[in-house]
């Protein structure tokens, strides 16, 4: 099983890059960053952009995977955010993973000033979005015709690090969604339905990855071929809010089949409120325990 953590991009690098060195040396297999304009009751706060946050966490790494958790087509375009990949994988020498999302609802596009689209609206957007990235990436002099994106003859030399392209890891809790996961994706991660119970949240997991494999059977593709990633922290308790959360977390998760896990860097406030010495008593007793240990089907490298 995978450990991954996300680090907010809140921080002056000063600040922020003994995080990313941190998660590094601390044994995590993959780190992440929100792709937000503004996100939630952090809004009003300190927020920087995620891309050059990405690039600067490849100049101070050298093993761990990067990602977006997650980008999404709220305020972004495929074509030009094709290129902001290509240069990061590079940066990152293949270290990259795009984690992308459909977008929900919020600042990131009231800020705009537009009416916001509805969730059927939303998803084939996403649909879209996805599969223009997924050619922009893998073919050079690329075209799509689509009712929310054109593009004509883009060219995307030198191309990827990774071939064919960059690993998406996709965010779909809706069946239309899990669609386009099922077909685009190396990774599908799931936020679990939202609710106060945690019982019902880690029900709510368990009937989303039912559902997964039915859409991963749907497109002809294997349980195994895709890796299954649960953010932990979408759940009522924070998992890093004791070395006890996070053991139960990770438990649950692995008898429901996830081979990754990810978890947020304690914040002084709250979301994501915790102590640091937390998360390194976390490191020290159980992510060695973990990473040695496979999940049923778990997909290789």
């Amino acid at each position: 099983m995978r450990v991954g953590i996300v680090i907010l991009p809140e921080d002056r690098w000063w600040a922020a890059e003994p995080k990313w060195r941190a998660a590094e040396e601390y044994g995590f297999d993959h780190a992440w960053t929100y792709d937000h304009l503004g996100w939630r009751s952090l809004v009003d706060g300190p927020w920087f952009s995620a891309m050059p946050t990405l690039s600067a966490a490849a100049m101070v790494t050298s093993r761990i995977r990067l990602g977006t958790f997650v980008a999404s087509p709220n305020f972004r375009h495929p074509l030009p955010f094709m290129r902001e990949l290509i240069t990061v994988d590079d940066l990152a020498d293949g270290r990259l993973v795009l984690g992308v999302g459909a977008g929900g609802l919020g600042y990131d596009t009231s800020v705009f000033g537009e009416s916001e689209l509805g969730n059927r609206a939303r998803a084939d957007r996403f649909a879209e979005f996805v599969a223009a990235l997924d050619g922009l990436l893998m073919t050079d002099r690329y075209d799509y015709s689509g009712e929310y994106y054109t593009i004509r003859g883009a060219r995307n030399l030198p191309g990827p690090v990774q071939r064919p392209r960059l690993p998406f890891l996709i965010a779909a809790n809706g069946p239309r969604t899990m669609r386009v996961a099922a077909r685009f994706g190396a990774g599908w991660v799931t936020t679990g339905r939202y609710t106060d119970d945690q019982d019902a949240w880690w029900a709510s997991v368990a009937e989303l990855a039912r559902r997964f494999d039915e859409a991963l059977e749907r497109e002809g593709r294997g349980r195994a071929e895709v890796h299954r990633y649960v953010s932990l922290d979408a759940a009522p308790v924070f998992s890093l809010s004791s070395a006890e959360a996070f053991a139960d977390a990770a438990g649950r998760a692995a008898e429901l089949g996830f081979t990754d896990l990810v978890v947020h860097w304690p914040r002084s406030g709250t979301p994501y409120q915790g102590r640091e010495s937390v998360l390194e008593q976390v490191v020290d007793e159980q992510l060695p325990a973990l990473q040695g240990r496979a999940a049923p089907g778990d997909p290789e490298e």
